[in-house]
């Protein structure tokens, strides 16, 4: 079945539809991972948009059980070159089609997506509409030029109640703006009680658990029309440890005064070199996001820069210099990706035994 994808600047390709044969609107993005297109699909953070795969096969090793980084997507479609009908993989249950199918998303292949690779690139993020071969084009392109992208991603695919991932190690309250499985295994495999509380809960409440640390987790969006979170970031700051991940990275900044922008196209892929600046050690890292934290805003904050991507310099990684929180632009959980980086949740438990150590050492005084 023959469909379309037609973008707001009255570009229009014609594939082969598959999956949802549902019209889709939606912002449209690329990722140039060369594997892992289940995690990309289950990924919280592309709620609202339509994902175009860079790597030309997709499909090839099927879906599986294991992979998915949420229970419901929230992406709005998907693009690639060529969709696998039959899969070759130990592990796989089911294809790509049929897995678009039960998820109700639509898909479009058999389009030239390196031209619409330098498209974005060039253009920055478009609009686009993935719809029958029978939609009328100039109605779809007026209805796109009219359509406003959603501002509410976060309060869609965070969770609507807390609930608890039990463990017997540190109490660690884990803020979900868009949570990928990925982080919550991290903590699970260290034996983490962990905690996973929606975008809105307050700083009250949060305390109210005696967390010994918090998670900021990734999310979808402009980290400012999340104004929950960075005012409980804000009440929070200094009392528990922190340690933000991409969304919570820079909802973290704009808590402590600093100021995010939009990036062109954003970086979406698992093969971003990032440069640590204390080691001068080079990370090969996942990430997913179109927001960065404007460097000139740092200026005067109580923050220090510690990581850069090595591909366009923009910020990678923050530290507070008064108090125990830091935050990463990238996912050291990986799913997908390399796992370079999964030693920040180490740090971040040493940061808080270190924590610990302050205040005991400041009690035992208090009692001299």
């Amino acid at each position: 079945m023959k469909a379309q994808l037609i973008l707001e600047d009255g570009t229009i390709f014609v594939g082969d539809g598959f999956g949802s044969h549902m019209d889709t609107i939606g912002e449209v993005v690329f990722n140039t991972g060369m594997t892992g297109y289940q995690e990309i699909l289950s990924d919280p953070s592309y709620c609202g948009q339509i994902v175009m795969l860079t790597y030309p096969l997709i499909g090839n090793y099927g879906i599986n059980r294991d992979d998915f980084e949420s229970i419901n997507p929230a992406v709005k479609g998907l693009i690639v070159k060529e969709a696998t009908d039959f899969p070759s993989n130990w592990r796989s249950e089911f294809t790509i089609d049929e897995y678009l199918k039960k998820k109700n998303i639509p898909g479009i292949a058999g389009i030239d997506t390196r031209k619409l690779t330098r498209i974005i690139r060039n253009q920055g993020t478009v609009k686009g509409a993935i719809c029958s071969i029978e939609s009328d084009p100039s109605e779809v392109i007026r209805q796109l030029r009219q359509t406003r992208l959603p501002i509410d991603q976060v309060r869609r695919v965070s969770t609507k109640n807390p609930y608890p991932s039990p463990g017997r190690g540190k109490r660690i309250v884990l803020v979900d703006f868009g949570m990928k499985h990925g982080i919550l295994r991290e903590l699970n495999k260290r034996d983490c009680d962990v905690v996973v509380v929606p975008y809105h809960t307050t700083a009250d409440e949060i305390l109210q658990l005696r967390p010994d640390g918090i998670m900021l987790t990734n999310g979808p969006g402009d980290p400012k029309d999340v104004p929950e979170g960075i005012h409980m970031i804000q009440q929070i700051l200094g009392r528990v440890p922190i340690f933000g991940i991409c969304l919570g990275h820079q909802l973290f900044a704009l808590a402590c005064g600093a100021n995010t922008i939009k990036m062109k196209f954003g970086h979406r892929g698992s093969n971003h070199p990032v440069k640590n600046l204390a080691t001068g050690k080079i990370a090969i890292t996942s990430q997913n996001h179109g927001y960065t934290v404007e460097e000139k805003s740092l200026k005067n904050t109580r923050l220090s820069v510690t990581h850069i991507a090595l591909n366009d310099g923009t910020i990678e990684g923050l530290e507070h210099l008064d108090y125990p929180a830091f935050t990463v632009q990238y996912h050291p959980e990986a799913s997908p990706g390399p796992e370079d980086a999964s030693n920040l949740f180490d740090q971040f438990f040493a940061m808080i035994e270190s924590k610990k150590q302050e205040v005991a050492a400041t009690c035992q005084n208090v009692q001299i």
